[in-house]
């Protein structure tokens, strides 16, 4: 799983320590006093020349060598294999394991029954010069992890990408998917999204395949000639429900140790209703070639040399999975180097190790990153340095299939994380590119001050200037341009769905987390969880001579060493009021353009129009009037971003004037940490988000439709998106009030810093 987002466009906002509109230069870092920053930017120098591309691809050559998905022995060999490099750095080091639901596949048939008959392959064959493609006896088949056993033929119905709103799409066509098996392609959302809403529907089974117009042939040469998916490559995945938990199906909301109280599997609601596997383009293209019934709508259309047709027709498919349903060991790695003076003040850094096969793009260019940094970190501590905050870097198991290590092991040590996690630094993939960056808003300063800490290797340039030249190269105005140009502007970051092992620290727990990588300059869409993602493709069309794997490993180590070291923790508020402003926004938007599209509708209906259309609809039978949306009060989410917005100013200005008097003392900034680090946790609802109350954070969460795609304060929007008004004016005041009790904690962090 891998999603993150881009850094985007630029405003200004206080800094923590520093004036509003200074930004720090070479001996002033937010959080450290001028004679702290300057040994901080002594030990980063030194950090940032141990980084090693050669070093990060003889891990990578390690860890890729066989597959290691959840249950296989290279899985259990790579996790030792970790455990020993960490302990050989100086990290005291640990593994923690779980016992966790992990369906593996015994049976699999897709077949066109009628009006012809074709068997799908459903195999990814060996490619000549790739030698880890011919692992076929190690290697897991191409299945969806968590599909509902099934044996059921029906007939096929292309669904496009299998979004609610192409379901509407074909309502309007007059073809109902009940009873029948879909097809969907890859892209749009989530795969779990696709059986969700196909089982939604009435549909008997789903199968999703990867269109070579999405990242096949379409898109430029194909594997091995390039870097895009072969005609017999097969996107592998989860299909689990992750919107409503993350982690182990059947132990949702505690760690899966011995002793757990465990869900049957008929109790597990993240599990499919419906059975599901993917499937090639080379076996998806018999399948639709066969199809009949209303040519698919132009923008549903892709890139193989067939007519998309919808369906329902004469084409009827037979599919069958069966799955083994045990529970397989996942193996966490966790190390810790224990803080000087701040022990009980963790600062955490992950990244999973297991792969879906060979995972050389998804994880291990992450892995091997993260590992190298933990090396210069203990080469660090050899020469004298010590951090003040406990530092953990942990080597997840089981993200793949859910999220499953990281989430049982943040369930597990729930309390003890709440009291004592600063933030978490989450990365995963890794390519040639730009600098991306998603996570907490109150990290949004603290990003960008590090990313003008770290020279890009292939431009030279600051990896925050060259993120700025593209924005500028991508700008859509003249006025954006020149807001971008501006000297003292900055990049937000994104807001975080879901897809890594930041969802159960931020989303679950109310961690602060950032999800750091790089790439954009190489398409890895193509290979993603097949066979063919393997050293081999790494090394001829990723990052090719490591060399951001290193700037990733410097990137990732510098914010750990910052927020090690700082003296006061360097969280921002402005940015974080100014993102939430924006956020309500959008949902008065969203308000205004559902009223009046419902308007235009029943307008069309009163006239007719349906009738004109290829829609089923008559005169004589229209489709119904809906309800226009009520007004909705939003004025408490504006009052509380009012009252966060003055916390912040007031933060900012008692940070600056408590740095222009000299550090506060040992004391104060002790009462000071200890609020800011509980400045996320004030973000969450103990009750959860409706209908899954596993979602604590009021901001940020993967969308109940999206899966990876964000949602921003997903209750109240998600609310109006599915026409549920009651339940949004209910909401609005819920997240008000988590937005007033952030504030509040901010008016007392600013007067402990002596502001008034």
């Amino acid at each position: 799983m891998r999603r993150i987002g881009f850094l985007a466009a630029s405003s200004v906002a206080a800094i923590a320590f520093l004036p509003i509109t200074t930004l720090p230069s070479i001996d002033k870092l937010p959080g450290f006093s001028a004679q702290s920053a300057r040994l901080e930017l002594d030990w980063e120098s030194k950090f940032d020349a141990i980084p090693s591309p050669d070093t990060i691809r003889a891990n990578m050559r390690r860890l890729s060598a066989r597959p290691h998905h959840v249950g296989s022995p290279y899985d259990h060999d790579n996790a030792q294999w970790l455990l020993a490099r960490f302990k050989s750095f100086g990290w005291d080091a640990h593994i923690e394991q779980f016992d966790v639901l992990f369906p593996t596949p015994l049976e699999r048939v897709v077949a066109l029954v009628a009006p012809t008959h074709f068997r799908a392959k459903l195999e990814e064959p060996t490619v000549a010069g790739d030698p880890t493609s011919s692992q076929h006896d190690e290697q897991l088949p191409p299945y969806n992890a968590y599909s509902a056993d099934g044996d059921v033929t029906g007939p096929l119905v292309y669904v496009n990408y299998g979004i609610p709103s192409d379901y509407d799409e074909l309502a309007r066509h007059g073809i109902s998917v009940k009873g029948a098996i879909v097809i969907a392609r890859y892209g749009g959302s989530w795969r779990g999204i696709k059986p969700k809403v196909a089982a939604e529907h009435g549909a008997v089974g789903c199968l999703i395949y990867s269109d070579p117009r999405d990242d096949g042939y379409a898109q430029g040469d194909v594997f091995p000639t390039g870097p895009f998916r072969p005609r017999d490559g097969v996107q592998r995945g989860s299909v689990a429900d992750m919107p409503l938990y993350s982690g182990d199906p059947l132990t949702p909301g505690v760690g899966a140790v011995p002793g757990a109280k465990r869900l049957t599997l008929a109790e597990a609601k993240t599990l499919t209703r419906i059975p599901v596997l993917p499937i090639s383009y080379g076996d998806a293209e018999p399948l639709l070639a066969a199809m009949t019934g209303p040519v698919a709508p132009p923008a549903w259309r892709g890139a193989l040399p067939v007519t998309y047709h919808l369906g329902p027709g004469a084409a009827r498919v037979h599919l069958r999975v069966k799955s083994d349903w045990s529970t397989k060991p996942i193996y966490d790695v966790i190390a810790m180097l224990k803080g000087s003076t701040s022990p009980d003040e963790w600062v955490i850094r992950g990244n999973h190790h297991d792969g879906w096969v060979n995972g050389a793009g998804d994880p291990l260019s992450g892995q091997s990153a993260l590992l190298e940094e933990a090396r210069g970190l203990g080469e660090l501590v050899r020469q004298g340095w010590h951090p003040h905050r406990t530092i953990v870097y942990a080597a997840w198991d089981g993200e793949e299939p859910g999220l499953l290590g990281s989430t049982e092991w943040v369930e597990t040590h729930a309390d003890e994380l709440r009291a004592k996690a600063v933030a978490y630094i989450n990365s995963d993939g890794n390519d040639r590119g730009y600098l991306n960056v998603g996570g907490s808003h109150t990290l949004e300063r603290f990003v960008n001050d590090v990313a003008r800490s770290i020279q890009d290797p292939e431009t030279h340039l600051t990896v925050w200037k060259r993120s700025q030249l593209a924005r500028i190269e991508r700008a859509r105005s003249a006025v954006e341009r020149s807001e971008l140009r501006s000297p003292n502007g900055e990049l937000p970051i994104s807001a975080l769905g879901s897809g890594s092992d930041y969802t159960p620290f931020l989303q679950h727990l109310g961690i602060a987390s950032l999800n750091i990588g790089y790439g954009g300059e190489v398409n890895s869409a193509g290979v993603y969880h097949s066979v063919y993602d393997d050293f081999y493709w790494y090394t001829h069309f990723g990052d090719t001579s490591f060399v951001y794997g290193r700037a990733l490993a410097q990137t990732g180590g510098t914010m750990v060493m910052r927020l090690a070291d700082a003296d006061l923790l360097p969280f921002e508020f402005s940015d974080l009021a100014r993102t939430v402003h924006g956020y309500v926004g959008e949902l008065e938007k969203l308000l205004d353009a559902e009223r009046d599209s419902t308007v235009e509708r029943n307008r069309e209906i009163g006239e007719g129009v349906f009738a004109a259309t290829s829609d089923p609809w008559s005169p004589t039978n229209p489709p119904p009037a809906e309800a226009v949306p009520p007004h909705l009060d939003f004025s408490p989410l504006d009052n509380a971003v009012d009252s966060l917005t003055r916390s912040a100013d007031r933060y900012a200005r008692a940070a600056a004037a408590a740095h222009a008097q000299g550090t506060p003392n040992e004391a104060v900034l002790a009462r000071v940490n200890a609020l800011v680090l509980q400045s996320e946790r004030r973000l969450t609802n103990a009750q959860g988000l409706p209908r899954r109350p596993w979602y604590v954070h009021e901001l940020y969460a993967p969308g109940f439709y999206t899966g990876y795609g964000v949602k921003t304060i997903p209750a109240v929007r998600e609310a109006i998106e599915q026409r549920n008004f009651t339940e949004a004016r209910r909401e609005i005041p819920v997240v008000a009030q988590a937005l007033t009790d952030e504030a509040a904690l901010v008016d007392s962090a600013a007067a402990a810093l002596g502001g008034t």
